[in-house]
């Protein structure tokens, strides 16, 4: 399998779909942990938000009138731009999307409020330079086990043969080494059953969770036989497994 090329990747679906995976048909059992509702929850009209990451802005816009300034960076220019137009054609003139690699923040020292991010690298020395003091980071991420039966059927995927907790250990010590404290994290794993093999499609074509998909010889022979073997009479079952941090400054 050659390398893949996750800024390629990136920019190519920033242009064309941004993070919107609305039109997939996919039903959910157990219970998920809203990020931004913690996010909006953590913050007052005065605050000012700064959401790493971000995407085409779809899910940080939702809250955006939870806060004074919303401010969402992303290292992909493609994703910025759909994100700008997203935030015009909502209506939220004191939303701003800024291209910016998450390593260097090219912000004031203590200038946000509270800091996000999900599904993204983070750069906790960066973070702890630009959120005030008492000033809160909130992230959601990716665990290993995440869509555990469709790697184990391609033999490949993302944090595919990293060990389970390993991601987690590491974000929390760089957090603790940046000076962050009250620092908590929790699990939460949900199963997902996609209506539809174009469901499913869709969302391998627009995330990196199997890399290059498509591109592999043998891609359509294994997601037939994933089909046919995960097909249920809800959908086509996988699993959504996710951690979360909240720490304060």
């Amino acid at each position: 399998m050659k390398d893949f090329d996750y800024q390629t990747f990136y920019d190519a679906i920033g242009r064309t779909n941004g993070w919107d995976f609305s039109q997939i048909k996919c039903v959910t059992e157990g219970e998920a942990w809203e990020m931004y509702r913690e996010v909006a929850g953590q913050c007052t009209p005065a605050s000012l938000l700064l959401d790493i990451g971000t995407g085409g802005g779809e899910a940080v816009l939702s809250i955006a009138d939870s806060v004074r300034l919303l401010v969402g960076v992303d290292r992909s220019a493609a994703m910025i731009e759909t994100a700008q137009r997203n935030a015009v054609r909502a209506g939220h003139a004191h939303a701003r999307f800024l291209h910016m690699e998450a390593d260097h923040l090219a912000f004031p020292d203590a200038f946000f409020d509270v800091v996000s991010s999900r599904h993204s690298e983070w750069h906790a020395g960066e973070i702890a330079r630009v959120l005030a003091s008492g000033g809160t980071f909130i992230t959601q991420q990716v665990s290993e086990g995440d869509k555990s039966n469709l790697k184990e059927a391609f033999g490949r995927g993302q944090a595919w043969g990293v060990p389970p907790g390993e991601l987690q250990a590491r974000y929390v010590a760089e957090l603790r080494a940046a000076g962050f404290r009250d620092i908590r994290t929790f699990e939460f794993s949900i199963t997902e059953y996609y209506e539809t093999a174009e469901d499913l499609i869709f969302l391998l074509k627009h995330t990196p969770i199997i890399p290059n998909f498509g591109r592999e010889p043998d891609d359509s022979r294994v997601l037939h036989q994933f089909i046919e073997t995960y097909r249920t009479d809800r959908g086509i079952r996988t699993n959504a497994d996710r951690f979360g941090i909240i720490a304060r400054r």
